[in-house]
């Protein structure tokens, strides 16, 4: 039987949050200062090879300026969208728990100071969540509702090997147990069109996560940026990017295997104009949003429907 959250026949952020504290909640995107691990050399250089020069914090605020005034600048910003609201402290740019435990109280409980914070959110790899770190996000896990964002991209070690991710499948499920086990709520970020993935490799990613324990999803589109490694793959053939009807397709199918409680937290990602490559069909958002609710409703697709 077909469930609806509101208008939508999936489980959407808007939807959960705004059951979870009664009005409008908003994320404030931060950059911390951190790197990655696999760009300074302790596991690789260069990073991802799709990730851009600002490590995917590309909408986030400049790290020259202090989590205070990034946190002004931002919040500006978003009100010109929304005047009233609660904020989430969004951690985003590269590696953010890549840090020694001092220096990640200090910036995190900078961001939980500022006005009308409800929640912190952090963006960080399976492989730069040591016990220290592990024991403090429990710790803050009792003060402050917490989300961890975890980047798996695929469970195929080949592809992901491809494009450098620097650690094993065995390694994201061994994190994401030890993160569970504390109740800390973990969202999954998954890519569509990776290099050499199929139909089949990407659906296999989402049955994992659908039944991995993590409380929500992020489905993205492979966007491919100037600057970044995978611009080479594309101009060797190793890489064709997907037509909007081929990514909604993936949506679709993607969206009815989850659970009805996983929170689709988002359909598809944003990349900066000016870096873009492809898919330039990518760049009209709410388009594709919109594409995809159509898509959804003519085929009578829900979340859930397939999940097993």
């Amino acid at each position: 039987m077909m469930k609806k959250w509101n208008d939508k026949r999936y489980h959407s952020l808007n939807y959960y949050l705004r059951n979870k504290f009664n009005e409008k909640v908003y994320k404030i995107s931060l950059d911390g200062g951190f790197t990655c691990p696999n760009r300074d050399g302790k596991v690789a250089k260069g990073g991802c090879t799709f990730c851009s020069a600002r490590g995917s914090g590309d909408f986030a605020g400049s790290r020259t300026l202090s989590i205070t005034k990034q946190f002004e600048d931002r919040k500006d910003m978003m009100e010109k969208k929304w005047k009233d609201g609660k904020l989430i402290a969004y951690f985003q740019a590269y590696t953010n728990t890549y840090a020694p435990v001092e220096e990640l109280r200090r910036k995190y409980q900078e961001a939980l100071a500022q006005k009308n914070v409800v929640a912190l959110s952090i963006a960080t790899r399976p492989d730069c969540i040591d016990d220290d770190v592990l024991e403090f996000l429990s710790e803050l896990n009792e003060k402050i509702y917490l989300i961890v964002e975890l980047g798996l991209q695929t469970v195929n070690d080949e592809t992901a090997r491809n494009f450098n991710r620097g650690y094993d499948f065995e390694v994201f499920d061994n994190t994401l147990k030890r993160l569970l086990d504390r109740n800390i709520e973990v969202v999954v970020h998954t890519i569509f069109g990776l290099p050499g993935e199929t139909e089949e490799d990407m659906l296999k990613t989402v049955d994992y996560i659908a039944h991995s324990g993590a409380k929500g999803i992020k489905f993205h589109l492979l966007h491919l940026m100037e600057g970044t490694k995978m611009v080479e793959q594309y101009e060797n053939g190793e890489l064709k990017l997907l037509t909007q009807e081929q990514y909604i397709d993936l949506i679709c199918k993607g969206v009815s295997m989850l659970p009805e409680d996983m929170v689709v937290h988002r359909l598809t990602g944003d990349a900066p104009r000016e870096m873009l490559i492809g898919p330039m069909w990518s760049l009209k958002k709410w388009e594709v949003l919109n594409a995809i609710d159509k898509a959804l409703e003519d085929n009578d697709i829900w979340q859930g429907k397939n999940f097993k």
